[in-house]
């Protein structure tokens, strides 16, 4: 077999230190959401905005709902299970009171979530009465805990997996701020203590259990009543939990989403200093672009996932070839034959650790040698105790030094250098803003560095230079149309909205698919304003002047002008066959495919729309100009 040189060096799509596609080196989540499902939570109503009020029941159920239809999009691998305490009816492996496993077929309890999931847990309001049933699991006169009981079967529901490989949390919804009100004496006490020791029992083996509270209309939840003690709420803690922050459904969405959302370890980084002296790092990865989702190939009978499976045939006997393939590159007369292990050892220039080489003033680090979104780094102790200490001495040197370091970070496939910048903790009156750490900024190679070249019209012609009116101006534009607390998390991707908007109408088998808001469309109405409109004529006059549409057709040479003069032809006629056609009537009646090119593309040009692309992306454009 001969080898592609252009293969041989190539990255691997599985290599462990791409960090732009790292979900299978991530750890997995485990999430078992606890909905309180006794009579309170039907007849608590919150506010709903323009719609009528709605119970927190319905509060908590619409919460896991998009909580689940965000998840199956950003953490496809997570896995998922839904119980409601305080039932009539009784569904979980340990034969429990109050306690029901809401499931759907052809899925374990604690699974990835599906859309069938998604779809009955979205109705479950309509049965949930008559086929679960709602009641008081904690009553005087009896033993019976609930909570005990919902805290055990969720226990036991995230014994799948390993501490260090998923990542487990219990998250409980509920409006009832005293859980034991109803009972007195030594029995209250008892049964507080064995709820609380329950707690405790699942925290030390990795489980986390957040609450998200629900206020009554006629009071606040109280927190410190009971589940300040379950939580382990104390001081500070226990002033900055926020239990209003539930009151109405887009708070209590808000909220979900911010705790679901953790940041996840990338990989664990071995950093060599000097002299056999090493530390472990955790790296994280921070902004990274998002990309839809992998293609997954099923089986059209049973819509199960396809394996593929490859196999080599001998092309002098039709046999088989048996064992690992061999592969040659020609050198000269000779083939010169590498087994699979010697191309992957030829390919890995390092072990894949940190090395550090020196330390250079921060002065030299420019913002253009950031290439690609840094990384994130902490220290560990989880295998080389001491690694904090080390981290810590080294990174307030680094502070107070005003350096950063220079080290050498070798991939199994692409080697490269990299600086290490100490960020410093900063706390405001809210918490901490930016942990302390480092950021890995992976340096540029020297060919990846252009020099500028000014480029001139002519060799005898000045370039040309902006005077102090025009600056003044263009000053005043760009303060004009300055955008205030501008970031990045404000403006989702219009597109891959659109595209997770359709695969869910598919998948939930919707009638609608849901409106998509375009954030990135310019505020046309903003732009419209007197003092807008204002600072872009000052601009435009003092740059082109009072006849700016007439020079702009006098200016530059003569094919340039007749090309633009065809271009203005074309439009004009592609405007006027245009009005020729109902387009509306054509969309609606499905006619368009009738149309041949050239009259598919007098809609296009004359609404400025791009011409590229076969005769299905022509038609799919103008659709979806027409908004249908």
């Amino acid at each position: 077999m001969e080898i592609d040189p252009d293969d041989l060096f190539r990255d691997d799509e599985g290599d462990p230190d791409n960090e732009l596609f790292q979900e299978r080196e991530s750890t997995k989540e485990l999430v078992v959401y606890l909905v309180d499902a006794s009579p309170k939570m039907f007849a608590t109503t919150c506010p709903a905005g323009d719609r009528k009020d709605d119970t927190h029941f319905h509060v908590a159920v619409s919460c896991i709902v998009q909580s689940l239809k965000t998840q199956i999009i950003n953490n496809s691998y997570d896995e998922v299970a839904i119980c409601f305490f305080n039932t009539r009816e009784k569904r979980n492996l340990q034969d429990l009171n109050g306690v029901y496993v809401f499931n759907v077929a052809d899925r374990e309890y604690l699974d990835r979530p599906t859309a069938r999931l998604i779809k009955e847990i979205d109705n479950i309001e309509e049965s949930f009465m008559s086929k679960i049933g709602s009641q008081y699991g904690i009553v005087s006169g009896s033993r019976e805990n609930s909570l005990y009981n919902v805290l055990w079967v969720a226990q036991a529901l995230l014994r799948k997996g390993s501490a260090k490989t998923a990542d487990k949390r219990v998250l409980l919804f509920t409006n009832e701020d005293d859980p034991f009100g109803s009972i007195k004496g030594v029995i209250k006490t008892d049964m507080m203590r064995t709820t609380l020791q329950r707690t405790r029992d699942a925290q030390d083996l990795g489980i986390s259990i957040e609450l998200l509270p629900l206020s009554r209309p006629d009071s606040d939840f109280n927190v410190s009543t009971f589940y300040s003690d379950l939580l382990g709420l104390k001081g500070d803690d226990l002033a900055r939990f926020m239990p209003a922050a539930g009151e109405k459904l887009e708070d209590m969405k808000d909220q979900l989403r911010k705790r679901m959302f953790k940041k996840r370890l990338v990989r664990k980084i071995t950093f060599s200093i000097a002299n056999g002296l090493s530390i472990q790092l955790s790296s994280y990865a921070l902004i990274r672009p998002t990309l839809p989702g992998a293609i997954t190939w099923l089986d059209s009978v049973t819509n199960r996932p396809l394996k593929t499976e490859r196999s080599f045939i001998c092309a002098d006997t039709g046999a088989l070839v048996q064992g690992s393939a061999k592969r040659f590159q020609p050198y000269k007369t000779e083939n010169i034959k590498f087994s699979v292990e010697e191309l992957s050892e030829i390919k890995r220039f390092s072990t894949g650790h940190l090395r550090l080489l020196g330390f250079k003033p921060l002065n030299c680090l420019k913002e253009f040698h950031n290439l690609r979104p840094s990384t994130f780094v902490f220290p560990t102790d989880e295998e080389l105790i001491g690694s904090t200490c080390i981290f810590i001495a080294l990174h307030r040197s680094m502070l107070r030094l005003k350096r950063f370091a220079v080290a050498f970070y070798g991939s199994s496939s692409r080697p490269q250098l990299v600086a290490l910048v100490a960020q410093d903790e900063i706390i405001s009156a809210g918490g901490q803003v930016e942990p302390p750490g480092m950021h890995m900024i992976y340096l540029p190679y020297s060919e990846d560095i252009r020099n500028t070249e000014e480029l001139h019209t002519g060799s005898n012609v000045a370039p040309p230079h902006a005077n102090d009116d025009q600056t003044r101006n263009a000053a005043a534009l760009i303060k004009r149309f300055d955008l205030k607390d501008f970031s990045v998390f404000q403006f989702a991707n219009p597109a891959l909205q659109r595209h997770y908007a359709v695969l869910q109408a598919l998948a939930l088998e919707e009638d609608e698919i849901p409106e998509i808001k375009d954030e990135t469309v310019p505020d046309e109405e903003g732009m419209s304003r007197p003092a807008f409109v204002s600072a872009l004529e000052d601009f435009k006059q003092s740059v082109y002047g009072d006849n700016y549409e007439e020079e702009n057709d006098a200016v530059g040479n003569g094919k340039a002008n007749e090309t633009s003069k065809k271009r203005k032809a074309v439009s004009e006629n592609a405007v006027k066959e245009s009005g020729n056609y109902d387009w509306v009537d054509l969309a609606d009646n499905g006619k368009l495919k009738d149309l041949t090119v050239t009259q598919l593309k007098y809609y296009l040009t004359a609404n400025n729309l791009p011409l590229a692309g076969k005769k299905e992306a022509l038609i799919s454009r103008i659709l979806t100009h027409m908004g249908k």
